[in-house]
């Protein structure tokens, strides 16, 4: 797929790019990300590409023609596409989308910054809902909880009540924890689990990234988490975007009927055929779709 014009996609500090610049106050139109080319480094895997830029494996995949168990050769050469839709705007504080497995900071209603996540997996949903950063400290202690406790028992593993900073401890160097006692936005020991859902509930970062986060927010910040995994969009030149998430809580009734109604609160066209539409839905890759040009154009 050629690159889609747009008009407004923002250089934001991202995985790929560092800078700012002021993005549209408009949700609907804001585009973060970009199609690049990524050559393979030493020990690299699909999974891992995905996770350091905010791809899935499968659809780093299906853009290069290969299978998800290719083993990648150092100077190979991929072509990568990690844009995404931003779902809202905040006037300040941390929007977190879980379908989306994407993290955007938000300062004076601009959006200043983005990042790849691990969420809860579906048998330890992330919770939703307006939550504030409550604490964040370095190199945190991990004290497990009883019910991960009792995880451990089940598996076999060594039942551990506390873990010391340093590099076993999962929750890496930086803790914000939340109002939500149940979890927190951290870094990790463990990047490649990054875009994934595979947590016990916490927001989980590439180090680099939780470092970055880290010193932008306060005690107090307001993070809001919510669950959407279809999201539609308008660019500048009148087509309309659909980008769809795997439904993994199974909240979803129909993503079809779901695009329908974002489109139509936002005023958005629907446009496309009908083989349009159902390409956009196929493998719910994460990935901007186009579904046509609109009339008015």
């Amino acid at each position: 797929m050629a690159p889609i014009a747009c008009a407004e996609i923002p250089t934001l500090r991202s995985p790929l790019a560092g800078g700012f610049s002021r993005p549209p106050a408009e949700p609907a139109s804001l585009l973060v990300g970009r199609e690049f080319d990524y050559t393979v480094q030493k020990a690299d895997s699909l999974t891992g590409i995905g996770a350091r830029y905010g791809i899935s494996a499968k659809a780093l995949a299906a853009r290069n023609g290969i299978k998800l168990s290719t083993k990648l050769r150092p100077g190979q050469v991929l072509r990568a596409d990690n844009r995404h839709i931003v779902p809202a705007t905040l006037k300040e504080g941390i929007l977190i989308n879980l379908p989306q497995r994407l993290l955007f900071l938000f300062e004076s209603g601009r959006l200043v910054a983005w990042y790849p996540v691990a969420v809860g997996q579906p048998d330890w949903q992330t919770p939703t809902g307006s939550f504030r950063i409550m604490t964040r400290e370095t190199d945190p202690v991990w004290d497990v909880p009883v019910s991960i406790q009792r995880e451990m028992r089940r598996k076999g593993e060594r039942v551990r009540k506390k873990v010391l900073p340093g590099p076993d401890n999962p929750l890496g160097e930086y803790w914000m924890g939340l109002t939500a006692t149940c979890c927190g936005i951290h870094s990790t020991n463990a990047p490649q689990s990054v875009y994934q859902f595979q947590t016990h509930g916490c927001i989980r970062m590439n180090p680099e990234d939780a470092e970055d986060l880290f010193y932008r927010v306060e005690v107090g910040a307001p993070v809001e988490i919510i669950y959407e995994p279809v999201l539609v969009a308008r660019t500048a030149d009148g087509t309309t975007l659909v980008e769809v998430h795997p439904d993994v809580y199974g909240r979803l009734a129909s993503p079809t009927e779901r695009a329908t109604e974002i489109a139509e609160s936002r005023g958005i066209p629907a446009g496309g055929s009908s083989v349009e539409w159902e390409e956009a839905f196929r493998g719910e890759e994460g990935i901007p779709t186009p579904v046509g040009i609109s009339a008015d154009r």
